[in-house]
């Protein structure tokens, strides 16, 4: 089941763009809306962190302590998903260790939340470290991490997971308490492992699932919805093992949100993808018919539709930026009439706008 809204009052979008709040009606069309808020990648500018960055027992500098840094934080949403939300947070080093106190309930980002979100680590809950080698995140928890409730602990594993993995050494998560590895988490069993990944999904949407073993993860991002506020959610779908990636992924945008969830999107009825995605050195282009414009009476591209369209393609390995083509022309036009004729780099931060 599609749930659409139109689009309105343009904002500037480049190579490297920002694009500021937005609002719309949950269950109805509206007239005017502004996209939400994604800060793209400049790609004059590197966002590596170093090992002592990450480390636990770096301590904080006394230089730091009146600046602030922009952290992405997976916290719970009013509809009961997981969701980014980038905070200006206090700078500091081990900012690993950092980014998950502030996923703890009653703690520090309590001040920060934006309406309608919570936190999902249980409260009083102590980040003893986090100790990053080779590509792998190992927090270690207080014993009042493991009193959450049943239902919410893949959420809490994907919120984790999801955080840790922004900063460029991270590619896994593992979990300790007290010191101690976990193969299982300590409530429902989840598998642990060597590790959890992106590739572990999150927001996983199994209804339509019929064989689990001949099909694969594919996320998107949809759109959802808090009073005036609009932000990007993550949705993880499983698709035909034989698929190609690209095109499942461009699949499922099409197909929008579940019937099951508050979520949203901005394609319109009748878009279609031409051909299959063609990647080269990165960058990945997808050719749609005229459909695809659904701004200013039909004849640009919205801030929303290009959102969705980067968000989900580049969170695929491989994939940095993002070409449109409409019946095979390069240039685009977007909402705020100027040409799309160059690809767009994934967002830097999502989700980082006033609230």
């Amino acid at each position: 089941m599609h749930r659409s809204f139109k689009t309105g009052v343009p904002v500037l979008i480049a190579l490297a763009f920002l694009v500021s709040g937005c609002s719309f009606g949950a269950n109805k069309i509206m007239d005017e809306t502004d996209p939400p808020p994604i800060s793209y990648v400049d790609e004059s500018t590197s966002f590596e962190f170093s090992m002592e960055e990450e480390m636990v027992t770096e301590e904080t500098n006394t230089d730091m302590v009146n600046e602030e840094t922009k952290r992405e934080l997976y916290l719970l949403d009013q509809n009961g998903l997981v969701a980014p939300q980038t905070l200006a947070l206090p700078k500091t080093e081990g900012v690993a260790k950092q980014a998950l106190e502030y996923l703890v309930k009653d703690g520090p980002v309590t001040q920060y939340l934006p309406n309608g979100f919570q936190a999902v680590i249980p409260a009083g809950t102590e980040i003893y470290g986090v100790n990053i080698k080779d590509g792998i995140a190992i927090a270690d928890f207080s014993e009042q991490f493991k009193e959450y409730r049943p239902e919410d602990e893949l959420k809490l594993l994907q919120a984790i997971t999801w955080t840790l993995t922004q900063f460029d050494s991270v590619e896994a998560v593992k979990i300790r308490i007290n010191g101690y590895d976990q193969e299982v988490m300590p409530v429902n069993e989840t598998p642990i492992g060597e590790g959890l990944s992106r590739l572990n999904g999150i927001n996983l949407e199994t209804e339509n699932v019929v064989d689990v073993t001949n099909s694969k993860a594919v996320t998107v991002y949809f759109l959802a919805q808090n009073g005036d506020n609009v932000y990007y959610v993550p949705v993880t779908r499983r698709v035909n093992a034989k698929e190609d990636q690209l095109t499942a992924v461009i699949s499922q945008l099409l197909m929008g949100p579940s019937s099951f969830s508050r979520l949203l999107t901005d394609f319109r009825s009748g878009v279609e993808l031409l051909e299959e995605p063609r990647y080269a050195n990165g960058v990945v282009t997808v050719n749609f018919n005229e459909a695809v414009l659904n701004h200013n009476e039909g004849t640009a591209i919205s801030d929303e539709v290009l959102n969705l369209l980067v968000l989900s393609l580049t969170e695929q390995s491989g994939v940095e930026k993002v070409a449109i083509e409409v019946n095979g022309e390069s240039e685009v036009q977007m909402a705020t009439g100027e040409l799309l004729s160059e690809p767009v780099s994934r967002p830097l931060k999502v989700n980082s706008g006033k609230y």
